[in-house]
């Protein structure tokens, strides 16, 4: 009842009662942490930034795990996407840098935020702390149509997927090569990822793999406390204390778009002329990524 008469409301009214909530919360962390002392230079902004369908929640949850041990948030005012998903629409640099600029230490944000050159620098400077997860592009292209014609009603593609493409091999070729036929802006896996490339390279942002996650938690987790405290360095806790706070975090429940958490399940949708369509348009990103060696596969 409480979700449908939230969304019930005008957008606008909706964001400005959850971001004052949110502040309300951030004011109760501080008071909570007051002991601790900010590292030098300020508390920063812990930022999950993300390609789509590569474990969003996952990270989410984790950096919230900090607000365990520090004064910073439980909760993501107010994530951004790139693309609008009900229109599809493509937000502005304008638009990236402003919700950029808005964000408050010891905020904990959620994006999919495109390496606009000019985003990339606001980002990487001692006001955040930067992480960037991505999976096997070949896993994306087959959660995305899960998540299009199974989870998200409203989205841009749903109708499309579900009453234009009659099969999931059908579903899967477009999430491969991207919609050239529309004014709905939706490129092939390769450009969709070229896209976030420009954040690869920057040595302010932890770059992280879904798989990791599932096969070596704990030294991934361990990696994410590491970058932490390379800002900050006045928490009473120990680091292991930390890893155990954010590894208790995490919670796939509560994830709204959770479907299997698996990895390398593109191996049981794949057929052939797929494979064939993968390697044409992106076989050299998985050897770039370092998730194929070469094109046999």
């Amino acid at each position: 009842m409480k979700k449908r008469f939230a969304n019930s409301m005008p957008t606008g009214l909706r964001n400005s009662l959850r971001l004052s909530v949110y502040r309300s919360e951030v004011l109760l962390q501080r008071a909570r942490f007051a002991k601790i002392n900010p590292p030098a230079g300020g508390w920063p902004v812990l930022m999950a930034n993300s390609f789509p369908k590569s474990g969003t929640h996952l990270l989410d949850q984790v950096l919230m795990g900090f607000s365990r041990v520090a004064p910073f948030s439980s909760h993501v005012a107010l994530p951004f996407v790139s693309y609008d998903g009900e229109t599809g629409k493509k937000r502005s640099v304008g638009e990236a840098l402003a919700y950029v600029n808005s964000l408050r230490p010891l905020d904990v944000t959620t994006a999919h935020l495109l390496a606009w050159p000019e985003v990339v620098e606001a980002v990487c400077t001692p006001r955040f702390i930067p992480y960037l997860i991505f999976r096997d592009p070949r896993d994306i292209v087959v959660s995305h149509v899960f998540f299009v014609t199974e989870m998200a009603p409203d989205h841009a593609h749903y109708q499309y997927y579900n009453q234009n493409l009659k099969s999931f091999d059908e579903r899967l070729k477009v999430s491969i090569l991207g919609r050239p036929d529309t004014d709905i802006e939706f490129p092939n896996i390769a450009k969709r990822f070229e896209l976030y490339q420009g954040w690869l390279a920057r040595p302010e942002v932890l770059v992280l793999r879904f798989e990791e996650f599932i096969h070596q938690r704990q030294d991934t987790l361990g990696k994410v406390v590491d970058h932490f405290l390379n800002r900050v360095d006045t928490l009473p806790s120990s680091r292991d204390e930390i890893i155990r706070a954010l590894e208790g975090n995490i919670n796939p429940k509560r994830s709204p778009t959770f479907r299997s958490g698996k990895t390398g399940e593109w191996k049981k949708y794949f057929k052939e002329e797929h494979k064939t369509l993968f390697k044409d348009i992106a076989g050299d990103l998985l050897i770039q990524l370092g998730y194929e060696k070469d094109n046999n596969w």
